[in-house]
């Protein structure tokens, strides 16, 4: 999940003995496959996700569904803060800053034909449909909870002690408490099918969840639906207050990109002679987090100012999200086996491995294309269940199969008795694990917190959620960069034939002196031929029995 923003692949690692061919170069039919599943996906969104969700809620001829003995609309739930000036501005009117406000626009119900036809044409009040706004934490304050009934309508038994009105939506009201919730009615006239809600704007004076119903009572009405908007506004624009921290996090992630390709750039340059093939892919890695991090700014700035989300930004956004994603999964899970490092090729595993990553893009680019191209209050828990579990499954098969492989890698270092890449794959597997520890806590945390705020009651804190994956895989990638460093001679890390590794290895200092110098280097291995001449010499000429005698003498 968060743990792949670190790189590896080596195309062509150069060792101490020459370039090694590379296997992972996909092949032509599985890149096709992988262009049009992506063409594919972006198409399909373009198509059926015609109007993206945001702030202004639009309602296109929808039903009436039916909770105790009303039936009742939900208009949308957002966060909203107080107003920090007090005006309403008209409908024509921009919105400024520090206005925070729900206006209805063009607001239509229309009930069937039957339905009219019943009532009278004199008649100027011939049905009720009313838009109740409440906090979450005015919720018990709808309904006959405070009179011992589960009745959310009025009815004749509870309107004898005139606490409520018969056909109206019960709303206990605090005499001195002017910030319950709001009531707006509109009905319908004569025999008219059809009736419009005033346009009206309602100030938010104080901050929390909010909640938009719309409810009737009155049983023939029974079939009525609701099409138009309403738009919401916070003071400093069009986001939710859940996800106005982001605009900001975004921010300065991509500002923390920035600095970290800066300093990579300025090692890259000066160290260039060092640079291995591995570290163009944690440039690039570091490059698609630049853009990840600048497309979502960007996207939640035009959110906020316009309320409505750019197609064309986001779905670009999601796109290098879930690229950046499924890029660093496979190049962690394929350094992980070792290549480059113990073997030269992947074998015939390479399509096993093209054929998880290219699931895992298609899971996690729908995922990302419905979460953030449907409305924000809209995705039901069955939806988000049937897309959550594949990316879910396919991130457990990366860790499973990223840490078996990271096992092997070891051991098999161990036997080669490869000291500097050995305490290179410990760091990384410590990194790694850490990660995994972090993200599982997490997760816990992160169910925590949704089953104990099912009504998005702790809205202004739940930015963290998202924000932490972010900043973890940004940590985890700084540390690659730092084990990594050009300027650190990686070239030693990279693959090499058997004996040219093990000569190198002997010039590691185990107490961390460094590397030995290439004279010393040198003539370490002009005495060991020495030895070995000398010593096949003796046997060829059959004095070597000889010595061995005279020396037991």
């Amino acid at each position: 999940m968060m743990m792949m923003k670190n790189m590896y692949n080596t195309n062509s690692v150069m060792g101490h003995r020459g370039s090694v061919p590379c296997d992972l170069n996909p092949n032509p039919k599985g890149f096709k496959v992988t262009i049009f599943i992506v063409g594919l996906i972006l198409h399909l969104s373009s198509h059926f996700i015609v109007q993206v969700g945001a702030s202004i809620h639009e309602y296109q001829n929808e039903p009436f569904s039916r909770r105790s003995n009303s039936l009742f609309f939900h208009g949308g739930s957002e966060g909203l803060y107080a107003s920090r000036v007090h005006h309403i501005p008209s409908p024509q009117d921009k919105p400024f800053i520090g206005k925070s406000f729900i206006r209805f626009e063009s607001i239509t119900f229309q009930r069937t034909a039957a339905s009219a036809e019943k009532q009278n044409e004199m008649q100027q009040r011939t049905g009720l449909v009313e838009a109740i706004i409440v906090r979450v934490k005015d919720r018990t304050k709808i309904g006959g909870s405070y009179l011992n009934s589960e009745a959310i309508c009025c009815t004749p038994d509870l309107a004898k002690d005139g606490s409520c009105k018969v056909g109206e939506v019960i709303i206990h009201q605090e005499p001195d408490k002017l910030d319950g919730p709001i009531r707006i009615q509109t009905f319908f006239e004569g025999k008219n099918r059809e009736t419009k809600m005033v346009l009206e704007t309602i100030e938010i004076n104080s901050t929390g969840m909010y909640y938009l119903y719309f409810m009737f009572c009155d049983p023939e009405l029974v079939g009525t639906l609701i099409s138009g908007r309403t738009v919401w506004k916070n003071p400093d624009g069009y986001l939710p207050g859940k996800m106005t921290p982001l605009m900001t996090f975004f921010g300065l992630m991509s500002l923390a990109y920035i600095v970290l390709g800066l300093l990579w750039f300025i090692c890259f340059v000066r160290y260039w002679k060092n640079v291995i093939q591995l570290h163009y892919h944690i440039t690039a890695v570091i490059g698609l987090g630049m853009c990840e991090m600048a497309l979502w700014y960007f996207e939640y700035a035009n959110f906020n100012s316009t309320g409505s989300r750019p197609m064309g930004i986001t779905v670009w956004a999601v796109s290098f999200t879930a690229i950046k994603k499924t890029f660093s999964r496979l190049l962690l899970l394929v350094v992980s086996m070792g290549y480059g490092v113990v073997r030269p090729t992947l074998g015939n595993i390479t399509s096993k491995i093209l054929l998880l990553g290219v699931s895992y893009f298609v899971a996690s680019e729908a995922l990302e294309l419905v979460e953030h191209l449907g409305n924000i209050n809209d995705f039901s828990g069955k939806t988000r269940l049937f897309l959550v579990l594949p990316v879910a499954l396919l991130d457990a098969c990366f860790i499973l199969w990223i840490f078996s492989s990271l096992s092997k890698t070891l051991e098999k270092l161990q036997i080669r008795r490869s000291l500097a890449k050995l305490e290179l794959y410990r760091k990384f597997t410590n990194s790694l694990a850490i990660s995994v520890l972090l993200s599982v806590a997490w997760i816990g945390y992160e169910l925590y917190f949704n089953a104990s705020d099912p009504l998005s009651g702790l809205w202004r804190s739940a930015w963290i959620i998202p924000a932490f994956w972010t900043c973890l895989a940004f940590i985890l990638l700084v540390v690659i960069c730092i084990l990594w460093d050009p300027s650190h001679n990686p070239t030693r890390y990279a693959y090499s034939e058997e004996t040219g590794e093990d000569f190198e290895e002997e010039a590691i200092s185990l107490t961390g002196g460094g590397i030995m110098v290439a004279g010393d280097l040198a003539t370490k291995l002009e005495r060991k031929e020495r030895k070995v001449s000398i010593a096949a010499d003796h046997h060829v000429f059959g004095i070597g029995e000889d010595l061995e005698e005279d020396k037991r003498e």
